[in-house]
């Protein structure tokens, strides 16, 4: 097995770069842990709070059950990945059933900040792109997504994601053993990284 981390900025293409590897390899080689599955459940908080969290900073992940997770998948163990809603910012009682696979993929802004799941990581790859082509792309996917005006966007954007991004995600970049700028557009990056996974299956 082999554990690639994908991180970078809100809307900088990590989803474009992971659709890219697993259309690279045969169906049922690659599996998904997204980090925004493992959002602390909020259900607790009254609704009228609940748009103040910020699901920027590390505080927001359940750290230890994406690792644990992770240990399992890495042991030969299916496990029962958690299901989260942005529209009510609760955890759901759906799980999505993960098998081990070959390739597994834990993608997310912040999956190169925790030290002990940066540490099982056989690859890090961190997906750079613009400012302002991030924003643009957060504007057209959280308000179709989420049901957000460009206004709540841009307000978000400002107040929180911009300076979580500088605070947390920009340095995690340092930890990055590929950075990829243009995200799954960046054909030269891409063919590395495939033929670097395929390298590690032992298929090249």
């Amino acid at each position: 097995m082999i554990i690639i981390g994908i991180a970078g900025g809100t809307a900088s293409g990590k989803s474009t770069v992971v659709r890219k590897i697993i259309e690279k390899f045969q169906s049922g080689e690659v599996a998904v842990l997204p980090q925004d599955s493992y959002y602390k459940d909020s259900s607790h908080i009254p609704p009228e709070q609940r748009s103040k969290i910020n699901f920027d900073e590390p505080a927001a992940i359940e750290w230890p059950l994406l690792v644990n997770h992770l240990k399992k998948l890495k042991a030969g163990r299916a496990v029962e990945v958690p299901t989260y809603s942005y529209l009510t910012c609760t955890r759901q009682p759906e799980t999505i059933h993960v098998e081990p696979r070959d390739v597994v993929i834990v993608e997310g802004i912040l999956v190169l900040n925790d030290p002990e799941l940066r540490n099982m990581m056989d690859v890090k790859v961190f997906v750079d792109a613009d400012a302002d082509d991030r924003l643009i792309r957060l504007i057209a996917r959280d308000c179709i997504e989420r049901g957000r005006t460009p206004e709540m966007v841009i307000s978000r954007y400002q107040e929180v994601l911009k300076p979580m991004h500088c605070q947390y995600i920009e340095p995690s970049k340092r930890f990055a053993d590929l950075i990829v700028p243009q995200g799954g557009a960046n054909t030269v990056a891409m063919r590395l990284l495939t033929d670097y996974i395929e390298s590690r299956l032992g298929k090249v």
